[in-house]
């Protein structure tokens, strides 16, 4: 009877035990562990050691490799102000010295540089805080994708409280017309937001267009090579919601436009 009795301990005790979501997990600044979101992918570097960061917001760990975070775009010199960059940085570097840090990655893992493309996790979610502080911006790659309502959410509230970059002039998201009467320079990376007119297309390409009074002013457009990425989504539903898109500015028969190759760059708001 004391043997079974024991038996039947020892298993109460193994299933009260704690499960995780994630077989990746974090140190967290005051020692316990912090889950890591099923999202960010498998664990490619546990506990790894940032010794610098590059002036491009490359991570260089104590064995050489680099790491890029994957879903963020830091301000660039060229088009935000210097404090706003200097920042960034340093919050970046604050971070990323601070202690080991988890990294996670899912295929495609690096680019053509052999830099790893990860979400990175010590004390806090590198993406998330920068982030919420205003410090980077959403930038979903054509080929990833992992994370994207958590980067958004966490964008979302450092655009409420108006931190960071968003407290300048002309980082807020654009109307279409603003665009289409004061076009932004080429190759830019811009928020645009209005309500969806008319899905067309042409030559292979989808337009998205948007406009008021039956008139659109603006376009974004998924070019024949991005198709496969849209293959199940519903376009036609887009019509008469108001969305968000993000991307580069291209100009296309002296119109800006905003070449989509990624679902997650289309955010549905009504």
């Amino acid at each position: 009877m004391r043997i079974i009795s024991l038996s039947y301990g020892l298993i109460l005790a193994a299933m009260c035990l704690p499960l995780e979501t994630n077989a990746a997990s974090a140190q967290s600044g005051n020692g316990a562990i912090r889950f890591i979101p099923d999202c960010a992918g498998a664990t490619e570097i546990a506990r790894g050691r940032v010794v610098r960061v590059e002036k491009n917001g490359a991570l260089i760990l104590s064995d050489g490799r680099a790491i890029l975070l994957e879903g963020i775009r830091l301000p660039q010199a060229d088009s935000s102000p210097r404090n706003i960059v200097d920042q960034a940085m340093a919050e970046l570097t604050q971070m990323a010295l601070a202690g080991p840090i988890t990294f996670t990655s899912t295929p495609p893992k690096e680019d053509r540089y052999d830099r790893i493309r990860a979400q990175g996790f010590g004390r806090q979610w590198l993406q998330t805080a920068l982030l919420e502080h205003g410090l980077a911006r959403v930038a979903i790659s054509p080929d990833r994708n992992e994370c994207a309502p958590d980067l958004y959410e966490a964008e979302a509230r450092a655009r409420a409280k108006h931190a960071g970059l968003w407290a300048l002039a002309g980082t807020q998201p654009r109307a279409p017309q603003d665009i289409a009467k004061a076009p932004v320079a080429t190759g830019s990376f811009q928020l645009v937001e209005g309500y969806v007119t008319n899905i067309g297309n042409a030559g292979g390409r989808t337009f998205i267009d948007f406009g008021s009074n039956g008139q659109h002013s603006f376009s974004a457009i998924v070019a024949p090579e991005d198709r496969r990425a849209f293959r199940d989504y519903d376009f036609d539903g887009l019509v008469a919601h108001r969305i968000r898109v993000r991307g580069t500015v291209q100009d296309y028969r002296g119109r800006p436009q905003i070449a989509l190759s990624n679902p997650q760059q289309i955010e549905v708001l009504n």
